[in-house]
């Protein structure tokens, strides 16, 4: 009998399709506690969609899934739980454009916990923003004002404004420059750490997959293809597996691996 505890996220026999377009047929996935997994996968094997269903934006075409032991069946029961335990960093970032950094990371709170008083509200947004590794100044600044890098961490911040057991990252380094993408890849395994986070981290980054990750999950022939730590999944035999993780680009990865 395993002594493995159970999954935060169980993922069985998952088919999407848009059309006669088959995106995923019985795919199977479990996030582990504590875990970071990335997930990469060719364009179009459905990163994205897959995380959306996980989060219950997107109704699957058949299969189910299961998030802290509880059934996402679209009730507002499970997306109130999923609200109150889990974080999201869209690709984009997805700040409002019409608030204030601090006025952004105030939200969640403002949503889910109405009768925080004031104060305190911002106190702990202000702790968040400090812990995604920005100044006090940047408070009072709108996203326009930001860099891209600055930007990411605003959503950093915002996603744990809550202070989530699971958090969901959908390319986060997409767009910042090496260093950046490295220093945003230390503050989250810093913070992954620190907080006991479970993190589900879709990513095209090597460098990102070789610093962080525990284990990754390659998406491909509408499926996770295998789920595993780096050294097994590069030991695998398949063409996609063999162009991404056996290119140049991947070796001086390799090479670079902390």
């Amino acid at each position: 009998m395993s002594d493995a505890p159970d999954p935060l996220v169980r993922v069985r026999g998952l088919d999407n399709r848009f059309g006669d377009d088959v995106v995923h047929r019985g795919l199977d996935l479990d996030v582990r506690p504590g875990e970071i997994l990335g997930v990469v996968g060719g364009s179009g094997t459905g990163k994205s969609v897959l995380m959306r269903c996980i989060l219950g934006l997107r109704k699957p075409t058949a299969g189910r899934i299961e998030v802290f032991g509880a059934p996402m069946d679209g009730s507002d029961a499970a997306q109130q739980q999923l609200a109150r335990r889990a974080g999201v960093l869209f690709q984009d970032g997805a700040l409002f454009s019409s608030l204030t950094v601090q006025e952004n990371v105030e939200l969640p709170l403002q949503t889910h916990q109405p009768d925080l008083p004031l104060q305190l509200r911002r106190d702990l947004a202000r702790s968040k923003i400090q812990l995604a590794g920005l100044p006090e100044s940047t408070c009072a600044k709108m996203p326009s004002e930001l860099s891209g890098g600055m930007r990411k961490r605003v959503a950093l911040a915002r996603a744990l404004a809550l202070e989530p057991e699971l958090l969901f990252l959908d390319e986060p380094t997409a767009g910042l420059d090496p260093i950046g993408a490295a220093e945003f890849d230390r503050l989250l395994r810093t913070l992954q750490q620190a907080l006991e986070l479970t993190v589900f981290l879709i990513t095209h980054d090597l460098d990102t997959l070789y610093a962080i990750t525990d284990r990754v999950a390659v998406l491909a022939d509408h499926r996770v293809l295998a789920a595993a730590p780096l050294e097994e999944i590069e030991g695998l035999d398949h063409p996609w597996i063999e162009a991404y993780f056996h290119g140049a680009r991947a070796r001086a990865a390799q090479h670079g691996r902390h």
